[in-house]
Formats: structure tokens, sequence, C-alpha cells
């Protein structure tokens, strides 16, 4: 008991660390077997911990501190992961769906809360509330069930991204509504001016400063290096902004932005990923602490009444935005049982709401307890939408009303024509990794390169190559490649130890991909295959090997006993040219034919066999050659009749003993 007081004392947050930590274990282990999402379990754990529950946690202000982190983090690595370009590729879907689903919810809910009795900025506020939906509970469960690319994935992705840009607007209007400026039109000006000043200063940063620095900091390929100058552009950004009166989440977000138009930010993402959960997870745990479930259970039938009632109304709301870009009925359906619920960065602007008194604790209690309510739900709801979907379409409807929805087409979004998919990752960019590339782009075989050398990345890219900057071993650098849909990914690097953590990587995010190795040396092949590697090639034995089989195969050794012979000398670890007296196995003692295989061209215009038929000519009896077939101009004469003749240009492909083809050659060809 001393040693727990004496450690409280020292660090009065370390006993608080290990009760949120501790216990939050153990609710998130019981709720993924209900699977359940981890947010709800936070949100959960707080509930416990907090003051409405059993008071485990003292230090509530260290914890708010943490969760403020954990914000920055999130706003910070979505504006890495947000592309302008990728915006404008799938406009319609974003500008038109999302702005429709956000705008059409702030108004209906406006109208609905001051129909309640609440101030009309209170009603405004609570719009921004309810128009926001879970970014990280539906992508996830959207990417668990492999529904990302799909028609109603990607426009719900599309109306998701828009919602994460607009909750930075909404952050700023808040104060707004709170009454903190007397001179709204004013302050709105102040404001523009504001913002063209950050994006003067985020544009000139994007273009001509973090992309010199990182360059340079990544030539150093000190991976501590990196990540102190990812986090030093996203707290100094951050802080410049909170210095001209806006929002430290403005700033982070406007830092991932500034990161995101670099070859850098999937490397990046990776590296702040670990470091936004941890401090994530204590702003879900801080939101749950404020959360009392004793009011749950005292106003449960009003509570699960006003959930009834968001479910209902989000729903019609974003059927209707998507049905206005031109989606089926069915696709409108799907969206809607995707992004009913309440959003984790609708619980951040709550937080806002408390600080500027726009939600009392009693309303802030309603909004908490319908927010869990709708996020816990989501699960099961997403997971059956296309059934519910179709069930709902086959109710016996009017037959005009039946009409109108199962007889329409469903026109086709674009949201993104570079999706990758049974496709080829090359990871590094060497010789090797060249002629792979050059290879597979003469097959037209679609394929992604990951390459740690900034120049090179750097040069290429202009090149027009698929390349990008990052780790291999890194999930997000793999993740972005579209990993779990590759059917090959080749590992070209001469680093054995970074050739083990990628192949680590990639078999922790999925079992896909046939992964092909090169190694130097022969001794690091079975820790490879042991990793999940599908092949490894040593390049001291490959070597040999090939040379070999060409030879073989110039000797007509039948093509099975020759794959018997490479299957043999890579089973036995190339034992065979390790060791020069071992002998290959009796079986692959096979007799040389004395016959060839030979292509000739027909040289001359006249003589005893050319413009003779076959049977004329009699070359099978009088040399002992077979003609096989004959390729004339552009065409291929496999069925060789009697009646064919050699003609001046043809290309014979005749079999024989050598001794006899080289009599025919002599009279076909000239010397």
């Amino acid at each position: 008991m001393n040693y727990f007081t004496l450690a409280s004392v020292e660090i009065p947050l370390l006993s608080d660390i290990v009760v949120i930590f501790g216990l939050a274990t153990l609710v998130i282990l019981l709720f993924m077997r209900l699977k359940i999402p981890t947010i709800i379990g936070f949100l959960f754990t707080g509930a416990i911990a907090g003051p409405y529950g059993l008071s485990l946690v003292n230090a509530s202000t260290a914890v708010e501190v943490l969760s403020e982190i954990g914000v920055i983090l999130l706003l910070f690595v979505i504006g890495m992961e947000f592309s302008l370009k990728s915006l404008l590729s799938i406009k319609k879907a974003v500008f038109i769906g999302g702005s429709l689903q956000v705008g059409l919810t702030i108004g209906v809910t406006t109208l609905l809360t001051y129909s309640f009795g609440f101030d009309w900025n209170v009603a405004v506020f609570f719009g921004f509330l309810f128009a926001l939906s879970s970014t990280a509970i539906v992508l996830k469960l959207l990417q668990e069930y492999g529904q990302v690319n799909t028609i109603p994935g990607r426009t719900t992705l599309a109306i998701l991204i828009f919602q994460d840009v607009i909750i930075v607007p909404l952050m700023l209007f808040t104060p707004m509504l709170a009454g903190e400026s007397d001179n709204v039109l004013l302050s709105l000006l102040y404001l523009a001016l504001k913002g063209a000043l950050v994006i003067l200063l985020t544009v000139v940063t994007a273009k001509y400063i973090i992309p010199q620095l990182l360059f340079r900091v990544t030539k150093t390929r000190s991976e501590e290096l990196f990540l102190l100058s990812i986090i030093l552009t996203c707290f100094a950004v951050a802080y410049v902004t909170s210095l001209l009166g806006l929002s430290l989440g403005l700033g982070a977000f406007l830092a991932g932005l500034i990161i995101s138009e670099s070859d850098y930010s999937h490397h990046a993402t990776g590296k702040i990923l670990p470091f936004r959960e941890i401090f994530l997870s204590f702003f879900f745990v801080s939101v749950g602490m404020l959360f009392d479930i004793t009011f749950l259970y005292e106003h449960l039938f009003v509570i699960l009444g006003l959930t009834a009632l968001t479910f209902v109304v989000k729903f019609i709301i974003v059927a209707i935005s998507v049905r206005a870009i031109g989606q089926g009925f069915k696709e409108a359906f799907m969206v809607a049982f995707s992004i009913f619920q309440v959003g984790e960065f609708s619980l951040l602007l709550a937080k806002e709401g408390l600080k500027y008194d726009l939600l009392d604790p009693t309303t802030y209690q309603y909004f908490l307890a319908i927010s869990i309510l709708t996020m816990t739900i989501t699960p099961f709801v997403l997971k059956k939408r296309e059934d519910i979907a179709c069930g709902i379409l086959n109710l016996p409807l009017p037959s005009r009303l039946n009409r109108k929805f199962g007889n329409e087409s469903t026109p086709n979004i674009v949201l993104d024509t570079k999706e990758l998919k049974d496709h080829l990752v090359i990871i590094g960019y060497g010789l090797n990794g060249r002629n792979l590339s050059k290879a597979a782009k003469s097959a037209k075989i679609p394929y992604s390169i990951i390459e740690t050398n900034p120049e090179t990345v750097k040069v290429e890219s202009k090149n027009g190559e698929p390349i990008m900057f990052g780790d291999a071993a890194n999930d997000a650098v793999l993740e972005h490649v579209n990993i779990h849909k590759a059917r090959v990914a080749v590992i070209a690097i001469s680093n054995p130890e970074a050739t083990k953590r990628i192949i680590s990587a990639i078999r922790h995010i999925t079992q896909n991909p046939y992964i092909i190795v090169r190694t130097r040396y022969l001794g690091e092949m079975e820790a490879n295959l042991n990793l999940g590697a599908n092949e490894v090639i040593p390049e001291e034995f490959e070597t040999s090997i090939e040379i070999f089989t060409r030879v073989l195969d110039k000797y007509l050794v039948p093509k099975h006993d020759i794959e018997d012979f490479t299957t043999e000398v890579r089973s036995h670890n190339y034992e065979m040219f390790r060791n020069l007296s071992t002998e290959i196995n009796s079986k692959f003692k096979v007799d040389l034919p004395d016959i060839n295989f030979v292509s000739l061209k027909v040289e001359k215009d006249s003589g005893t066999l050319i413009n003779k038929t076959m049977k004329e000519s009699r070359i099978r009896d009088t040399f002992g050659v077979n003609i096989v077939a004959i390729k004339r101009k552009n065409t291929t004469i496999s069925e060789i009749t009697g009646d064919e003749k050699l003609k001046l240009g043809d290309i014979v492909y005749a079999v024989g003993k050598p001794e006899a083809l080289e009599k025919f050659e002599a009279e076909i060809e000239i010397e």
C-alpha cells in the first residue's frame, strides 16, 4: 500500500493510467467477444471509472489534457489521409451528397429542437451535433465486412469524408452560437481573414517548406528524426493557429494536410497511428467519465424514444441525400443504415458546447446516452443492412410506389478509378525491382512500388511510376497499396532483418498475397519461410539453376523432368551445388534424345525442295526430317498436308537427328 501511495505522489497520473488501461483491457476483451466496437468499450470504461461510476479515477484534469492531445492527433491523421485530388475525383458524392446530408440534418434537427422549447442558437448547435456520424466505427466495420468498395460503401465513405472536413468550421462557429461575439458579421469577417491567412501559410508551407524539410530528414534514414519532425509539424501549426484565435484542432488538421501533399504522408501516418490510438483512448474515456449510468436507468424510456427519433430522422435524410446523387433506393437505404448514428466528433463538439454553456448537464446526459446507444447498435444494423434494405423494398406497397421502387437503374459512381486489386506489390526499387516493374508493365500487370530512398521516389514518381515512399513493415503503408487484395508481393531488398519485418507485417494484415523473397544467402531461407514467405530465392544458387534448366531444355529434356529436377534441388536446399560430390537422384538420369528441334529459313527460290509439294519432295523419306510447322509471313501453318509447298521466305520448324537436319538445311538455306 505504501508503494502504491508513493507512486501516486511521484506521478499522480500513474495510478489512474493503470486503472484506465487495466479496466479498458477487460471491458474491450468482453466487447470484442460480443463484436461491439472498441470505442463503446472506452466510453463504458470511463462510465465505470468516472465520478458517476466507481470513482476510480482522481486526476480527471490530467486525463482531459491527454484526451486533448488525442483529438489533435486524430485531426492530424485525418488531414494526412485527406487528399485534394481524391476529393475532386469524387466531388459529386462528397459535395452534393455530403452537403445535403449535413445541411438537411442541421435544418430538421434545429426545427425539432426549437419546437421542444430550446433557444434558436442551442437548436442550431443540436443540428451540428446530430449531423455527424462515426467515421471510426463505420469504416472499420465496412473494412471487416469487405464492403468499402461496393457502391453503397463508397457512397458512405464520400459522405463521411465531407463530415470529417465540415467538423472544422462547425467548431469555429460554436463560440459564435454561444454569443461570444457581439457583432456576428464582424466576427465572420475576422474569421474569413484569419482563414485566408492560414490557407496562404498552409499552401506555402505544403509546397515549399515541408517537402524539402522531410526530404532532408528522410535522407538521414533516422526514424527517430523523422518521427520528431512530423510531431513538431503537427504541434507547431496547431500552436500558430491558436495564436491567431483559431482552434488547435484546425491547426492539427491543416498540419496533416501539409504532410499529405508530400511523398511521406503514408509513412508518417503509420508512425503517428500508435500514439493517436493511445491518446484518443483517453478522449473516449474522458467522455465516458461524464456519462451517468444512473441517469440512463432513470430516463430509459425517454432516451429510447429520442434514440428511435434520431435513427428515423437521420435515416430519411441520408436516404434523400443519396437519392439526390442518382443512387437507387436499395443503395440509399444501405447507406442510411450505415451512418444513422451520432459520431465521435459530435462528442468532441458536445464538450465544446458544455464549455460555452450551450448545453446544460442534463441535456448533455441525454445527448451522451443517445450517442452511445446509436453507436452500440451500429454493428448489428450495418451487418444486416442489405437484407433489411431488400426487405423494405419487398414490402407490399401500392402499385405506383412499387413500380418506382423496383424498376429503376442503379447508376455507378466512380470514386477511385485506380483501385488496386489482383495486383503485384514490389518492395524495393533496386535492380531487381526495376526489372520486375518493366516486366509487369510489359505484361500489363497492375503493380505498385514501395521504396525507402526519397531520391528514387522523387525521380521515379515524376517518370510516372506508381511508387510511394514508406517502410513496408508499416501497416499504414501496406494498406495504402491494398496488400490484402494483391496477388503477389515481391520483397527485393538487401536487408535481411528488414525483409523479416516486412513478411511479418504482411502476414499480420492478410494471408492473401503469394510472397516471394529475394535473399543473398542460403542461410536466410528457413527464417523467411517460417515467417510466412511462400518462396525464397537465394541469389547465390538460383543463377546456376536457371543456366542448367536452359541447358536441359535445349537438349529436349521433357519439361516435367526439368521441373522435377529444379524441385529436387530446391527441396534439398541446393545441396547439389554446395557439394560437388553430391549426385542427382537416379530418376533424373534421363536419356538425352539424339534429335534436335530447329527453325530454318527458306532462302533459295529454286531447287529440289522449293515450290514442290511434300508428296513430291518426300522430305521425310529422303532426309529423315519431320516438318512440324511452317511460318509464312504472319501466319503459322501447324497442320502440314501432302499438298503443302515450301516457298521463299518461309520459316520451317523441323525435328530430326543433327546430321539429317544439316543436310536439310543445305538444301533450303544459302551458305
